[in-house]
């Protein structure tokens, strides 16, 4: 366990607890000196690096997007001050709650400094979860303001007849109508837009609190995949914890960040994952520059940005793997054969543990430069987290992007950063690493789904400790205690510690359920395994205690199944070939190939499928914003096919 120290001994449940080796003389990771809280972060780089460009986005004329145009880390103060100004004015004290609704955006994070400066905890609202949760946020959380994008206002307003008991003034990101007006004011509400609450400050004269450690910085919403969303209370302490980790991690493979650093912001700044990075970014006066809010450009605003660092969830990679691979197979027999080769001997160097710059400068050059290009030509670092990153993509994206590619675990609980793998390491590949310096691991056995901790290769539910945890869940301290025993958090997944000491995540420890005979399924593991196919792009594995044998509905991959239905002679558009019988059998069986690959116990085999030509998507209420599955409402959705697919089998 070469990346690892034990830091405590084993219990009668419980493994070892382990930190990262670079802690094990210095200690966890404590906040740089000097910092207390969010505000100092931000207030810190404005002293530094005044001039630097801070905020951009790309100016849209007659539909056309133009060059980035910029911000500085002074003039977003300089802003900043205004609104706190304003707030301060409008009775907004230190501790009460502010929401914040729409895309990211320089309004977005220079509302999020305001609310640092007032130490006032800012409750981000979900771009995506839909007006319900947004209700329940608004009055669970009892929102005095709001700051709201100009698309989102009505949505917001929908919600008056419940929130108006709680809310009290709204701040449009732009403009506001009468209509608009009209209507706040019907409930007794007070709406701006964004330059009207700025003047409304006048001279007024703002103290700024003392901010403590301790203090909550921000609560976030999860969306959870039942039940009411659950407020996770983040302090200032947690997130600067954060920061010096992400910093840690980065030195340590000599690739530092500082304020050369241009990062595209396009995850949802309501999630923690992207909230955490930009605030490393804030910290080192780096450029953080706002995508359009449209997937189908991010490619055109990643060119546009040319981004040096690059964070990602695994389903927009899976895009960019997807969108490289058609274009290489499209390519004439000469560039493809080119490609291949030089793919095969980079990957073969970089297995032998030789450095990816190092691997192939020569084709790197010749063939993965334009790659480079495509994603703005500057690219050094991708990160991925949220979701497990596929082997397959992963290892593609290390030879092509001539970036690092690594992959990162944490939950919005442990203020996202707990594992990184490294990125230089290829044996990293699959994982996510060793632990990050200011945190404490331990798995604990699952004894229900065969999960032994003291097992000769440990496997268990993972378990956290550490200054960088959250505060507990927001008025719920029953389901705090249920997660929060004796100072560790349990996360819910399961892990299996490799013998270089870093992490892999094998399951989930609710995804379990029983068949008829008795026998324990882990489904999130079996997903994981059948979800390599080329076949599939997502796949959803049913069973229940009624039943002997699972089921399954998948997304498939249009490329692929268009391609074995021209080799069989089947015409039709892809809703018609996902009813075809012998697609499903054709998919039946090769699902059948890799079960006996892996060799997987007979009630383990999918015996009948559901293909949907549609995704699994966020309309339809299926994933969580995080592409989480929503099971009990995918089985709601997908009643009726499991119905026939069980009764056909009998």
């Amino acid at each position: 366990m070469e990346f690892l120290v034990e830091s405590g001994g084993a219990e009668a449940n419980a493994g070892p607890t382990y930190r990262n080796v670079l802690a094990k003389d210095a200690g966890l990771l404590q906040p740089a000196p000097g910092l207390n809280s969010c505000w100092d972060v931000f207030r810190t780089s404005v002293e530094k690096y005044p001039s630097n460009p801070m905020l951009g986005r790309r100016p849209v004329v007659d539909g056309n997007a133009g060059d980035y145009a910029w911000m500085t880390y002074q003039e977003a103060y300089d802003v900043v001050m205004k609104l706190a100004a304003s707030m301060s004015k409008s009775g907004v004290k230190q501790g009460e709650r502010a929401g914040i609704y729409g895309a990211n955006s320089p309004e977005w994070i220079i509302s999020m400094e305001a609310c640092n400066a007032l130490g006032v905890c800012c409750v981000p609202l979900y771009d995506t979860l839909g007006a319900n949760a947004v209700e329940f946020i608004t009055c669970h959380a009892e929102l005095q303001i709001a700051f709201v994008e100009e698309r989102k206002i009505g949505e917001l307003l929908k919600t008056c007849h419940a929130t108006s008991k709680y809310l009290k003034s709204i701040v449009s990101f732009g403009g506001v109508t009468n209509d608009q007006k009209e209507e706040a004011k019907n409930h007794g509400l007070s709406i701006f837009s964004w330059e009207e609450f700025l003047i409304m400050g006048g001279d007024h004269h703002v103290d700024l609190p003392e901010k403590k450690k301790s203090d909550i910085c921000t609560i976030m919403y999860t969306s959870g995949t039942t039940g009411d969303p659950k407020g996770v209370m983040i302090s200032n302490e947690s997130l600067l914890v954060n920061l010096a980790g992400a910093d840690s991690v980065m030195q340590s493979i000599g690739e530092a960040f500082d304020q050369n650093d241009v990062y595209m912001s396009y995850l949802p700044l309501a999630h923690i994952f992207d909230r955490m990075f930009e605030e490393v970014f804030i910290s080192h006066g780096s450029k953080i520059g706002f995508w359009r809010g449209d997937v189908k450009l991010l490619v055109d605003d990643i060119g546009a940005l040319k981004p040096t660092i690059f964070c990602a969830v695994p389903r927009v990679l899976d895009r960019i793997y997807s969108g490289l691979t058609t274009k290489i197979s499209s390519g004439g027999i000469l560039k493809k054969t080119l490609f291949n080769l030089a793919y095969k001997l980079k990957l073969d160097s970089m297995r032998k543990g030789i450095k990816h710059e190092k691997a192939s400068p020569l084709f790197d050059k010749l063939v993965f430069s334009k790659v480079k290009e495509r994603l703005g030509g500057k690219l050094r670092i991708i990160i991925s987290g949220g979701a497990p990153l596929s082997v397959a993509v992963e290892e593609f994206l290390r030879v092509v992007t001539c970036a690092y590619v690594a992959q990162g675990y944490g939950l919005t609980e442990t203020c996202a950063g707990t594992f990184v793998a490294l990125p230089n390491d290829f044996s990293m590949i699959g994982t996510v690493g060793p632990p990050v310096q200011h945190t404490e691991v331990r798995l604990e056995s699952v004894s229900e789904m065969g999960y032994d901790a003291l097992a000769s290769i440990p496997r268990g539910e993972v378990c956290v400790k550490g200054s960088v945890l959250f505060s507990g869940y927001y008025k719920r301290e029953d389901l705090t205690q249920e997660v929060l025993i004796d100072g560790w958090f349990h996360t819910g997944d399961v892990g299996e510690w490799q013998p270089n000491g870093s992490l892999k995540i094998i399951d989930r420890k609710k995804n379990i359920f029983k068949l008829s005979q008795g026998e324990y399924v882990a489904v999130e593991n079996l997903e994981n395994i059948y979800g390599v196919l080329p076949e599939i792009d997502s796949i959803w594995v049913y069973g229940n205690s009624f039943e002997s044998s699972l089921i399954a509905v998948i997304n498939p991959n249009q490329q692929v199944l268009e391609h074995w239905a021209e080799q069989n002679g089947i015409s039709g558009s892809l809703a018609e070939l996902c009813e075809n019988s012998g697609a499903k059998e054709h998919f039946v069986a090769e699902l059948s190939k890799m079960a006996k690959e892996k060799k997987l116990k007979g009630f383990e085999f999918i015996r009948a499928v559901h293909l949907d030509p549609l995704p699994f998507d966020m309309e339809r209420d299926l994933i969580t914003p995080t592409y989480k599955k929503k099971r009990p409402q995918m089985l709601k959705y997908y009643q009726g096919a499991i119905d026939a697919l069980y009764k056909s089998m009998k």
